[in-house]
């Protein structure tokens, strides 16, 4: 099993009820959402090498050729 560390994380209470929303959703915890949320993130970016679109309301553009 990996070691896993404790990082204290400050948010706006909207965004954290976003997020427990979010994860009522998906039948996690919010910690659980948020290190998903993450992991995907830093997955996406070692695929492409591209940071997450700086809009996260908009999905990112797709060059299709």
């Amino acid at each position: 099993m990996s070691e896993k560390k404790q990082i204290p994380l400050r948010l706006k209470k909207e965004l954290y009820d976003a997020l427990c929303a979010w994860a009522e959703d998906d039948f996690r915890s919010v910690n659980s959402q948020i290190e998903y949320l993450l992991t995907e993130c830093v997955r996406q970016r070692k695929k492409n090498g591209k940071y997450v679109s700086e809009h996260l309301d908009e999905p990112p553009e797709i060059n299709i050729e």
